[in-house]
């Protein structure tokens, strides 16, 4: 009998123990409150790919600073892709390429930090780098103690060579790595959306890009003869459906960094930039700053545009209509304010002629309402900056191809 109890007991035991591997469900663990708005910065990849150096960053934080950007509120540097070396030294450490930054990484983010800017790093959860440089896998806490010492403020997270792990896991692993080594680092998550990273990156990270790269171009998809694509900002732009009730401070849809000032027109730029300041995106720029125009400049700084794109309340928008080729997208606002942007998604000029009282706005996600059979609005112009009437009288204008007009509704 006492054998009888005692063997019972260890198989027992044996299950409780052999069992306990799954028990633990690991949770995500980031520094809370380090993008109540939507980040603003530059990042490297878009223009320069892999060919980043000092100097490049150095001039690129001068720039910022003389030119307006920081003041308008861009204040993140972000290097992508490239800045080591193809392999980790002798400790496991990550090792910043000498020939690109021969004064060491550390000066360098020091010099930004004396601009009164922040910095950011790139890095996978796979083996190796979308570029081929080494990856986080296995080393996710080695290289969180890395980035603590630099001192960076960003990491933007890449999703290559990632074979067997699922990205929810590998991604709480690196948001808990950089919350053990202390140091408030905002954590960008680079799945492209794959694994539906709104359903359970709030957590985790503070944003989480929702589509593959972006492409300098209005509506086009490019293929890759890798055999993936790039997509135009629209493509981008509604790509995903129903996804915008999981934005808001500090857990942001980001639909990439901008082409502001690559290769499209200025129109198409202005567009590209009314679109992510509606949707709440991350605006990072994407352009070299040395070459930048001065209507690229004023694109980018437009101040009432960033102000929809940071209002405290933190909304993303949706597309209200879209009827002869016009798109009427809208966003609500704190205050009860609101702005709207007609957008002429067709090659042709077009009319807008729009009544106020027959469009009564309704948000289904977040609750709010337009009534303006009940309520007047005055109108602003956020292109023109001039005052365009109140919404008694119906808003009429003029489109050219792929051109928007953004407007802030206020009571």
């Amino acid at each position: 009998m006492k054998k009888t109890i005692a063997l019972l007991f260890a198989l027992n035991f044996s299950v409780l123990v052999l069992g306990q591997g799954n028990t633990h469900n690991q949770t995500g663990g980031k520094f809370e409150g380090l993008a109540m708005k939507p980040p603003m910065g530059w990042n490297s990849w878009n223009t320069f790919a892999t060919n980043i150096d000092e100097k490049l960053v150095k001039e690129t934080a001068d720039i910022m600073v003389s030119s307006g950007l920081a003041a308008a509120g861009y204040n993140y540097i972000v290097l992508d892709d490239g800045w080591m070396t193809k392999e980790r030294d002798a400790n496991g450490d990550l090792v910043p390429d000498p020939a690109k930054f021969p004064n060491g990484m550390k000066s360098l983010i020091d010099y930004v930090h004396s601009k009164g800017l922040k910095f950011g790093l790139y890095n996978c959860a796979g083996t190796q780098t979308c570029a081929g440089y080494p990856g986080t896998r296995g080393y996710e806490y080695q290289d969180a103690r890395f980035y603590a010492r630099l001192g960076i403020d960003f990491l933007k997270y890449d999703w290559c060579n990632t074979k067997g792990i699922t990205a929810p896991e590998a991604y709480t692993t690196m948001s808990n790595a950089l919350k053990t080594a202390g140091r408030p680092i905002v954590f960008s998550l680079c799945e492209w959306g794959d694994n539906q990273p709104w359903e359970w990156g709030k957590p985790i990270g503070n944003l989480w890009r929702i589509s593959g790269d972006i492409y300098p171009c209005f509506d086009c998809e490019f293929k890759h003869p890798e055999n993936w694509s790039s997509w135009g900002f629209m493509k981008i732009a509604e790509m995903r459906k129903d996804i915008r009730k999981y934005s808001g401070p500090d857990h942001w849809n980001d639909f990439d960094m901008m082409e502001v000032g690559n290769e499209m027109n200025d129109t198409e730029d202005k567009s590209h930039f009314a679109m992510w300041c509606m949707l709440s995106s991350p605006l990072f720029t994407g352009n070299d700053y040395r070459k930048m125009s001065k209507e690229t400049l004023a694109i980018l700084t437009n101040k009432d545009l960033i102000a929809i794109n940071q209002d405290k309340l933190g909304i993303q928008g949706f597309k209200y209509s879209a009827e002869d080729g016009v798109e009427v997208w809208v966003k609500p606002l704190s205050d009860g304010n609101w702005a709207v942007t007609f957008l002429n998604r067709s090659d042709a000029v077009k009319k807008v002629n729009f009544d106020w009282k027959e469009n009564t706005i309704k948000d289904a996600d977040f609750g709010y309402e337009a009534d303006f059979n009940k309520n007047t609005y005055k109108i602003k112009n956020l292109w023109t900056g001039r005052e365009a009437g109140t919404t008694k009288k119906n808003f009429t204008g003029e489109l050219a191809s792929h051109d928007c007009i953004t407007l802030k509704l206020s009571l």
